[in-house]
């Protein structure tokens, strides 16, 4: 199982929108995942169709629960959901003072079974507390996902030194995997520019694939639907189709 999490501490970049579209587009292929709903807004969670589901993924942290008996079926084929709720604000106070608190995670997802999923994506919070140094322990690959806008690229370096501190001290398997540009609207100079900028600064570290502008991916979160079944035929749907691709040849995990 390939456990990545999404994370980028400015808000509205596209971190949710990617969890939960690129698990879509790979649960078409055939592909088993399971997002973990680490925010306390829930979105991914309502997103996916997942409603009134207690504390959600807390009980974890408190040891009340396993992450499998949280384990929950989503309107996705092939994408099954860990949810999160408004709860989790407060597992900073429920953890503190307990030794070893940012491995708490990785524990408990080391006792997932091996061969049910092919991915787990980890949807962060968008600050750097607790939530995103457990993600970052408990993961092997951190997915950036940044807005083509120019205020969004300036925290991705701090973002980066986080992960090579946690990597030193805590995770030394965890890599940077990937810098996705999102939200790119074609019809400006500004949006390609920032996704120039975005491939010169980090290479062959930035998908070929960037995901554009697009207004059925704002629109599909009201309806509890990914974009592979709200709109299977937009642009939205393409480009997270396209990313799944490439995911899948990064990874090696194509299935025959």
């Amino acid at each position: 199982m390939q456990i990545l999490s999404f994370m980028n501490q400015k808000g509205g970049t596209g971190k949710t929108t990617t969890a939960v579209n690129l698990a879509a587009a790979l649960g078409e292929k055939g592909q088993r995942v399971l997002v973990l709903d680490l925010d306390p807004q829930a979105n991914a969670t309502t997103w996916l169709g997942v409603h009134n589901e207690g504390k959600g993924v807390l009980e974890v942290f408190l040891g009340q629960k396993t992450l499998s008996e949280l384990v929950r079926e989503t309107v996705a084929p092939g994408v099954d959901l860990i949810p999160s709720s408004s709860w989790l604000v407060g597992v900073e106070k429920a953890v503190a003072g307990e030794v070893g608190a940012e491995s708490i995670l990785r524990r408990a997802m080391a006792k997932l079974p091996k061969d049910r999923w092919d991915f787990a994506f980890m949807d962060c919070p968008p600050t750097l507390g607790i939530l995103a140094v457990s993600a970052l322990t408990a993961c092997r690959g951190l997915v950036i996902p940044v807005s083509a806008e120019v205020l969004s690229l300036s925290g991705v370096a701090q973002l980066i030194q986080t992960m090579e501190a946690v990597k030193d001290r805590l995770n030394p398997d965890i890599e940077l995997v990937g810098v996705l540009a999102c939200r790119v609207d074609i019809r400006t100079r500004h949006g390609p520019e920032v996704e120039k900028n975005l491939r010169d600064k980090f290479g062959a570290k930035v998908y070929r694939t960037a995901i554009r502008e697009n207004v059925r991916l704002t629109e599909c979160p009201s309806f509890g639907q990914p974009i592979t079944i709200y709109a299977p035929d937009s642009a939205g749907a393409e480009d997270y189709r396209d990313l799944a691709k490439e995911v899948l040849a990064r990874e090696g995990a194509v299935k025959k």
